[in-house]
């Protein structure tokens, strides 16, 4: 099969490569570029453990391939962290006590970001309504609602330089 040149920008950083058509995004960040955060969980977009952004919108990375990120801006869980500070999101997942297993948690907290950037005072409501895209089998979701509800509302502390901890790999 034929090779597709890409560039794309990863977490600010600009990576060309060579892809077969058919890789997928989250392969493609996985493999190559060794963003172990983004997770294959169902390879069908039901869980949302594969979610990224994409020019700042959520997308499930799992059934998007990689040439179709040719162009643009991707951040991962790992780009979230500033200067190995945690995001007030990774924070306040840690501070709630939001995290189980942690399987679940990139995902959630890229799609909370995403939430919180189109509706950033949501309802208790709006955050389950908002996260119901991603699936969490550890949790009744009552500690990752008050967690995005804290960053919100900001109540969560400043980011720590614990950038091993919420889903930061």
């Amino acid at each position: 099969m034929a090779s597709s040149k890409i560039t794309v920008e990863v977490d600010n950083v600009s990576y060309t490569d060579e892809v077969e058509p058919r890789l997928l995004l989250v392969q493609y960040l996985r493999e190559r570029l060794g963003k172990t955060g983004t997770l294959i969980g169902c390879d069908t977009t039901n869980c949302g453990a594969c979610t990224v952004h994409l020019d700042g919108v959520s997308v499930k990375s799992c059934t998007m391939f990689a040439v179709q990120a040719d162009g643009h801006k991707v951040t991962t869980i790992e780009g979230m962290a500033t200067d190995g500070k945690l995001h007030p999101l990774q924070q306040a997942f840690h501070q709630c006590h939001a995290l189980q297993c942690g399987f679940c948690t990139p995902g959630m907290i890229m799609q909370s970001a995403s939430l919180l950037s189109e509706n950033p005072h949501p309802t208790e409501q709006e955050i389950r309504d908002g996260l119901e895209g991603n699936l969490c089998r550890c949790t009744g979701y009552q500690n990752i609602v008050a967690a995005v509800q804290a960053v919100a509302d900001g109540t969560v502390s400043a980011g720590s330089n614990e950038t091993e901890t919420a889903g930061v790999a």
